[in-house]
This record gives C-alpha cells, sequence and structure tokens, in this order.
C-alpha cells in the first residue's frame, strides 16, 4: 500500500545574520491511507515546523517530501497550492474561520477557490455539515457560534475536498475536555468513515493516545513512543 505521505531524513535550520537555529534532524516518517498519527512534543520542540513542511507551507533545509508519488519539495508555489487545496486538509488550534461568512459558505470556501460551482459547492458542505452534526447551524455566522461548533465547522472545511490526508495542529487546543473528546470523537469517525489519514500534532498525551500510532518530537529529534 503507498504511503500517502512520506519524508526522508527532513531537517531544519532557521538562520538570522550569523546565528542559525537547528529546529529538525534528520526526521523520517510515512503515513499510511487511513492512519492516525500523533506526534506528541511540548512547545519548541519542532511539531509544527515539521507539520507546515509535509503541507508544503515551509521548506525543508535537507531531506525530501512526498505525497503519494509527488515530491513536494519540487513543486512551485501554484502546484502546492494546488496539492493542498485539493488533497490535503487543515485544521488548527484556532479555527481560522472566516468572521463575514455563514458556516455553510465557510466549508464551502475550498471549494469555490478550487473552481466548484456555487450550487455544488454549497450542497457539499451542506453534506459535510449535517455529518459534524451542525445541519441547524448553516445559516449562523462564527460569532453565533460556541467553540466546539466552530471547530466542527473547520474540521468540515478541512474534508469537503475529500482529501487523503488531513493535518492538524493542536486540533483540542482551545477547547474544554468534555468538548475536545467529542471532537476528537468526531475525527476518529469520519477518518475511518472516510479512510482519510490524519497527522495530529498534539502536545495532549489523553488525544495522543486513542490515536493508530504515537510519534514523539523532542529537541528536533522524531521517535517512536514507548
Amino acid at each position: 500500500m503507498q504511503d500517502v505521505l512520506h519524508c526522508h531524513k527532513v531537517s531544519k535550520t532557521y538562520a538570522d545574520g550569523e546565528t542559525t537555529t537547528p529546529v529538525l534532524h534528520h526526521v523520517s516518517l510515512s503515513v499510511k491511507p487511513g492512519e492516525q498519527v500523533a506526534i506528541l512534543g511540548s512547545s519548541g520542540s519542532g511539531k509544527s515546523t515539521l507539520l507546515h513542511i509535509l503541507a508544503g507551507l515551509d521548506k525543508p533545509s535537507e531531506g525530501d517530501v512526498f505525497f503519494q508519488d509527488k515530491k513536494i519539495t519540487a513543486l512551485n508555489s501554484a502546484q502546492l497550492a494546488a496539492l493542498r487545496n485539493q488533497e490535503m486538509g487543515f485544521i488548527y488550534q484556532f479555527h481560522h474561520l472566516l468572521g463575514e461568512f455563514t458556516a455553510l459558505e465557510n466549508v464551502a470556501m475550498p471549494l469555490r477557490i478550487g473552481g466548484e460551482s456555487a450550487a455544488r459547492a454549497s450542497q457539499k458542505a451542506q453534506v459535510l455539515l449535517e455529518e459534524v452534526g451542525l445541519a441547524h447551524r448553516m445559516a449562523h455566522l462564527p460569532h453565533a457560534l460556541s467553540g466546539g461548533e466552530r471547530q466542527r465547522v473547520a474540521i468540515a472545511r478541512a474534508l469537503v475536498n475529500d482529501p487523503a490526508v488531513v493535518l492538524a495542529d493542536e486540533p483540542t487546543g482551545n477547547l474544554d475536555d468534555s468538548t475536545g473528546e467529542q471532537v476528537y470523537q468526531l475525527i476518529e469517525k469520519l477518518s475511518r468513515d472516510k479512510q482519510t489519514a490524519f497527522v495530529v500534532v498534539t502536545h495532549d498525551t489523553a488525544l495522543a493516545s486513542r490515536m493508530d500510532r504515537i510519534l514523539r518530537i523532542k529537541d528536533g529529534i522524531l521517535s517512536t513512543q514507548n
């Protein structure tokens, strides 16, 4: 079975004048279709940098990243943007919904950006919002939704293009324990139903323990959780 996402000996060093700061050290990682992988680490461990590199939002100083058979590190900015829009989904700690658009319009946005008709995008967004239990909140603006509801809208938006992989950065980090548990259960269900791979960066050991596989990152070095 072909990996949906793979990186090989990825390193990242930031330079500021004569000062260099190494952040990642020869990281290798493979993710299978439908697999849920947690990358567990504290603040400053390099986990968000790794996620950005996997998404093609940042370039490694060394090493390569592959999405299926595409070498991400060889794509130009337009190709990367198309790949992220069509093949990847993103969930953040802070939902990043557009405040002037309804829940339905926010979920439909990736489809519209990708050239889908308004009618088709709206129809598909409606189905996703029903799947995340927000059929009754489609016409609401983000400020009228609870934190958990906003994160569910963000999950629906991440999945609306049927991505092969969703990259999530602290998806429950801004939620209370009960709401965070609901969000995790939703991620688990949608991952199983749609065979979507999830790579979840978190410092939450309880969330990480629910995933198929746990990797720990510390000082930019990735290791298997014991």
